[in-house]
């Protein structure tokens, strides 16, 4: 006799708060996220399971630049879909040549790592360059050192938060690898000073994000790229959250007229879709690397490349940097108007912005918890600052609306 078939039973749609509180037993409490759970989105929009709208003023920290489901990013995927997704690197697909071409391109640099996520990027790029340094550079083996700035983020696997400042990402997860200096960020005088022989690259974000959207002197950008030449070693621009149109230029380092050695980019690269990131850099400095030294089993996968293509193809055009340019402007006039009625103070470039908030008017969480209630989503960093950086498609209008709810906010 043959066993009755089993038949799932159909649960009923859970609300926002139940599936809040579902997570607690089975999801590390590596996130403390606000609470609302978004179900649908579209552009700059996002909707719960209620069906309450929120407008996304954080768009992923970047990698969501180009909007939620953005028509010729989820045609390209569902076009791939139908294709091929994987095959590993152990043969070639048909969508990574296009892809590494695209992005050498429209950087202006040579040649391509493809990884995944935006740490993968670090660490490969940290791997780089310490290979060229023995192999070119001519560093005696394991002394290779890489000058990083303080306040940095770059990402969480353990190298890299050993040579981080920020105690909550650093702490209880030692021992952490040598070979990093840490210098001021913005302090061309204690970077000098940081440089010798055995350096192989200086590893900076052209703005930090993670810590309050700090922007650089003028000129600082310029003098890393002289210091690194001078003393004969490797200027790594960490792009992943400043790049790919973010602050109204295709690079942040394009605001001076930079071309670093090495890239790092990832977030918007994967248009929100899969993650992608990559290593991009001169031909003698990824030239370093030979079969079997680095690899990714999902890195350059035909589904990245096809999605990441279509990011590329729409960076090309140059809209959406022109679109961050000019609603940035709008951006920088409405914060400055709050400078003084509960903004303490502000940096912006393109459409990214740092926001202090005076601390008698609560925290940074606080502030972001009231514009939920607003229907607006941001993100609180370092105590009073909130980060705003939504899509680069939102409407004029879309942003004077948030910059209302943020004023209100802080009555």
């Amino acid at each position: 006799m043959t066993a009755p078939t089993r038949i799932a039973p159909v649960l009923a749609p859970r609300s926002s708060a139940e599936l809040i509180q579902a997570e607690g037993p089975v999801l590390a409490h590596n996130y403390h996220p606000l609470p609302v759970v978004v179900a649908r989105a579209e552009g700059v929009w996002v909707e719960d399971v209620e069906g309450n709208r929120y407008l996304d003023m954080l768009a992923g920290y970047s990698a969501l630049n180009f909007g939620h489901r953005h028509p010729a990013l989820i045609e390209a995927a569902h076009r791939q879909l139908d294709q091929l997704t994987l095959t590993s690197r152990a043969f070639h697909n048909d969508r990574l040549a296009g892809f590494a071409e695209g992005l050498a391109e429209l950087t202006g640099l040579d040649m391509v790592l493809p990884m995944n996520t935006g740490a993968e990027a670090v660490e490969s790029g940290i791997k780089v360059a310490r290979k060229w340094a023995y192999d070119v550079k001519g560093v005696p083996a394991d002394r290779a050192t890489i000058v990083v700035a303080g306040g940095n983020f770059h990402g969480r696997t353990t190298t890299i938060v050993g040579f981080s400042d920020d105690d909550e990402a650093r702490a209880g997860f030692g021992p952490f690898a040598p070979g990093f200096r840490t210098v001021p960020y913005n302090d061309l005088a204690a970077l000098e000073a940081a440089l010798d022989e055995t350096t192989a690259a200086v590893l900076i974000e052209p703005i930090q994000g993670e810590a309050g959207v700090l922007i650089p002197d003028d000129g600082y950008l310029t003098g890393v790229r002289e210091l690194t030449r001078r003393n004969g070693c490797l200027f790594i621009a960490d792009e992943i959250q400043s790049g790919l149109g973010r602050t109204g230029k295709t690079l942040a380092v394009e605001h001076e007229s930079v071309v670093p050695d090495m890239l790092l980019l990832g977030k918007a690269l994967g248009g929100g879709i899969v993650p992608v990131s990559a290593v991009v850099a001169r031909r003698e400095v990824l030239g370093v690397l030979g079969p079997g030294q680095h690899g990714s089993t999902f890195g350059g996968n035909p589904l990245a490349a096809a999605v990441g293509s279509a990011v590329i193809e729409l960076l090309a055009t140059g809209e959406f940097q022109r679109r961050a340019t000019e609603l940035g402007a709008q951006l920088r006039t409405g914060l400055a108007a709050l400078t003084g009625k509960g903004v303490t103070g502000f940096r912006a470039r393109g459409l990214w912005a740092g926001v202090d908030i005076d601390p008698a008017l609560g925290t940074g969480r606080e502030v972001s918890e009231r514009l939920l209630k607003e229907g607006i989503l941001v993100k609180d960093t370092h105590g009073s600052t909130i980060r705003l950086a939504p899509p680069l498609t939102i409407t004029a209008e879309e942003l004077d609306g948030a910059l209302n709810s943020l004023a209100r906010v802080l009555i």
